[in-house]
């Protein structure tokens, strides 16, 4: 039997100053991957470039989903997180090469202003927007939002930085 391959991915908990979490609503509801309608709520996340670093690839999703970069590294997961996309979505996306993705995932502090966070023209323009909508949530509140094949990733991130939760300047 063939051993799942996973999509090598870093993931973004992007928290301001009250300790709230950046979520962005994905623009395109028609992917393959939506199969759970109102839950398109997710954190910033992107694919490992050949020869890059997951830090190196943490900075450069977040400027291109969110336009922001004024950002302080808080924490980095102690271990790679994987789901699984159902089967026939899995046989769709990404040409059918991925069973899901493998994930490291890093909690950064938003040091700048909501100015900054532009996800209609992120990375200055250069990038396609991912999403068409953003807010900040109560950490808590990150797994009842995602799709639920993602749920039991972000449940492990909520806890591995739970201790970022509701921290910070007012």
């Amino acid at each position: 039997m063939k051993q799942p391959v996973y999509r090598p991915c870093v993931g973004v908990m992007l928290i301001n100053r009250a300790g709230l979490v950046f979520v962005g609503r994905r623009r395109n509801k028609r992917l393959v991957e939506h199969v759970a309608p109102g839950h398109e709520w997710q954190m910033p996340q992107g694919g490992i470039d050949p020869g890059e670093d997951p830090w190196t690839a943490c900075l450069r999703e977040l400027h291109e989903e969110t336009n922001v970069t004024t950002v302080s590294l808080l924490a980095e997961a102690s271990d790679w997180y994987a789901y699984d996309l159902p089967n026939d979505v899995a046989n769709k996306a990404w040409r059918g090469r991925y069973q899901g993705q493998r994930q490291k995932w890093f909690a950064l502090r938003f040091e700048g202003e909501d100015s900054e966070i532009d996800i209609h023209s992120p990375g200055g323009g250069a990038h396609r927007p991912e999403f068409d909508a953003w807010r900040w949530e109560p950490m808590a509140h990150l797994p009842d939002l995602i799709i639920p094949f993602k749920r039991p990733v972000y449940e492990k991130v909520v806890a591995d930085f739970a201790s970022f939760a509701g921290k910070g300047e007012p």
